[in-house]
């Protein structure tokens, strides 16, 4: 399993461990405070989806950090 696709699962599973694994903690512990946040203030609602973009933005940061070619988009969301 590449590099990328670990920090995904890691931050599908919880929320900011991907983060941490591509090194940039302070990302991760956003991501640790936001997503149960999010889950507890909205009843679940913005829970998923603040947690998919969680795993897509660890993704997309070990993508950066390996150097690999990027895929052009429209819209570069997943630098947030």
């Amino acid at each position: 399993m590449s590099r990328p696709a670990v920090a995904a699962l890691l931050s599908f599973l919880i929320p900011g461990v991907g983060q941490i694994y591509n090194r940039e903690v302070l990302r991760g512990l956003f991501w640790l405070i936001i997503t149960p946040a999010l889950w507890i203030g909205s009843a679940g609602f913005f829970g998923w989806i603040v947690h998919l973009i969680s795993a897509a933005t660890a993704y997309h940061r070990a993508e950066l950090q390996e150097g690999l070619p990027r895929r052009v988009t429209r819209l570069d969301w997943r630098s947030l």
